[in-house]
């Protein structure tokens, strides 16, 4: 049988759970965020983490098991302190992203889904950062760092695990944690949800060019634009 949280970290985490249920008209819906819970307390979907969810929800362990490996933003291990996503997809790859990726895994030491010894990076190959008005881009806890380049990611990486401030192009006014991160994900607000622009000059462009040129979708029959 698994290991069981402490009596008061469960009490906590089961009060967390409640609230997040009441926001779904299903209590098994609430099964994402709530999983996002548990690794804000652990870093990881634990066993025990496992367990409590199945019996929070009226689950079974395995129903649980099967959405938290399914998704890849759940981790079955501990996860380091901050995790460094490094797109690896096309655009940002001919744009320098594999450079990064080979730059940053001989300077750690570590593949994908491998964390330093300190405990501090988890370095991860990502398919796609959403970012690639800004390729090459890196994550961290998923935060941009936009039109990165080896030197400037090594730098990144180095200040982590110094335990610097690092402050993102764009978004919060610096990187929070993973298990801080993760509580935000589980739907609780930290407070920084205004801080810093969430778009830059490359993502508006288009936008900024119709509107200087005065350009509207045309007008479909029955007055609605297309």
């Amino acid at each position: 049988m698994a290991e069981k949280f402490a009596p008061e970290v469960e009490e906590r985490l089961r009060a967390d759970a409640a609230q997040i249920i009441t926001r779904y008209p299903d209590s098994r819906s609430a099964i994402m965020p709530i999983l996002h819970l548990i690794q804000s307390e652990e870093a990881f979907v634990s066993p025990r983490g496992i367990g409590l969810v199945a019996d929070i929800l009226g689950l079974t362990r395995a129903e649980v098991s099967a959405v938290a490996t399914f998704y890849s933003q759940y981790r079955r291990h501990p996860n380091g302190e901050y995790n460094v996503g490094v797109c690896t997809n096309a655009l940002c790859a001919v744009m320098g992203g594999d450079v990064i990726w080979e730059t940053l895994t001989e300077h750690l030491g570590v593949g994908s889904d491998e964390t330093t010894a300190d405990g501090k990076v988890t370095l991860e190959a990502v398919e796609c950062n959403a970012g690639c008005d800004y390729a090459p881009v890196v994550m961290v806890n998923w935060e941009f760092f936009d039109n990165q380049t080896p030197e400037s990611a090594t730098a990144l990486v180095d200040d982590l695990r110094a335990g610097k401030d690092v402050h993102p192009t764009r978004g919060a006014q610096k990187v929070h944690t993973f298990k801080e991160t993760e509580r935000v994900l589980a739907g609780f607000e930290d407070g920084h949800v205004d801080e810093g622009p969430s778009a830059g000059t490359a993502s508006l462009a288009g936008i900024t060019l119709a509107r200087a040129n005065e350009w509207t979708a045309p007008v479909a029959k029955g007055g609605q634009s297309k």
